[in-house]
């Protein structure tokens, strides 16, 4: 979930060059997106969130979950992409955000892989091996959950916390010999390698992953109009690729702007997006997600991460930094609030 800066700046010329100019003395907002591979990279690279809600938008990227958490507290930042994993870490220390939008639920596009070579070709041969997971996502939690699962001590493997760029450059240098991690550095890793096990799988067993999209609650709170803007944009990106994924197929305009702004190759985004589920309005704000069952994932995977001593304290009340009204006013039309 890591990219270079840079990006905020050539959407800036690509939006001038297009002829679109936001209005002077716009709001502004600053928004933490990963480099991942979904349908809403359109959205960004057009400039759609900027047209539909009038606000000048600064996109950027954290290098460390660390950074990630500060510009969040801080209001640095005051939209993110965070994994369930990292989420459920912050809410842990009291954070005042709230998760808003289900962005992904990982299947296949997160797996554990064993490298050619390693010895590996069952889980119980991770023994001794050399692990990397980027520290804090939702890779890293489902690393240690296969390891329980496998009954495989985190001392009788070796655990080495990468960014997903440093787990390629690692693996090609024969350095590590498995590695749980996302698209599109999976399929990379997978040319000279195999799955041992996928986020999917690990989801059926108990403990489902996702990515989300997290506010500050002061943000929202002011700026509801926009939050409800913001959501019918990505409804809207994710309902384009549900309708017509073929429409992300090689050499289309949106598989080169997904594979620029998600880090990836435009011949394999639509095969990258097919491993995720893009969850329409009416699923989001329901029992299974923004409705209940997001808070239920988040409250198991805080006591596993307080149980594996990674938070101090699992909260008794997730549901709290949970809120399905922001979707609940995109599905009606924004009607709480004009522009």
């Amino acid at each position: 979930m890591r990219r270079k800066q840079g990006v905020a700046a050539q959407l800036a010329i690509a939006l001038v060059l297009s002829g679109f100019a936001l209005p002077a003395g716009a709001q502004e907002v600053t928004i933490s997106y990963a480099p991942i591979i979904n349908p809403w990279k359109v959205a960004i690279a057009d400039g759609t969130f900027e047209t539909a809600t009038g606000y000048a938008i600064e996109w950027r990227t954290s290098h460390s979950i660390a950074e990630q958490y500060a510009d969040i507290a801080s209001g640095t930042v005051n939209i993110a992409v965070m994994g369930s994993a990292a989420i459920a870490r912050l809410v842990s220390e009291d954070a005042p955000v709230q998760l808003f939008w289900i962005l992904e639920r990982i299947d296949a596009a997160e797996a554990l892989v064993a490298r050619q070579g390693s010895g590996i070709v069952a889980p119980r041969d991770l023994k001794g091996k050399r692990i990397a997971v980027p520290f804090g996502e939702t890779t890293h939690f489902h690393a240690l959950f296969a390891l329980e699962q496998f009954a495989i001590s985190v001392s009788e493997v070796s655990l080495h916390d990468m960014h997903d760029t440093e787990i390629a450059e690692s693996w090609n240098r024969r350095e590590i010999d498995a590695a749980f991690v996302w698209q599109p550095v999976l399929d990379q890793l997978l040319e000279s390698g195999s799955v041992l096990i996928t986020s999917g799988q690990l989801g059926e067993w108990g403990r489902p992953t996702f990515d989300g999209l997290v506010v500050r609650s002061d943000f929202a709170e002011a700026n509801q109009d926009f939050m409800c803007r913001f959501v019918q944009t990505i409804a809207a990106a994710d309902a384009a690729y549900r309708d017509d994924p073929a429409s992300f197929g090689p050499g289309s305009a949106n598989a080169a702007k997904v594979a620029e702004l998600g880090d990836g190759d435009a011949a394999t985004v639509a095969s990258i997006l097919g491993q995720y589920e893009f969850l329409p309005l009416d699923r989001q704000a329901g029992p299974d997600w923004l409705g209940g069952g997001a808070a239920d994932v988040l409250a198991a995977t805080g006591q596993f991460l307080e149980n594996q001593g990674l938070v101090d304290e699992s909260p008794q009340d997730y549901a709290r930094f949970v809120t399905s009204e922001i979707v609940d006013a995109a599905a009606t039309g924004c009607p709480a609030t004009s522009r």
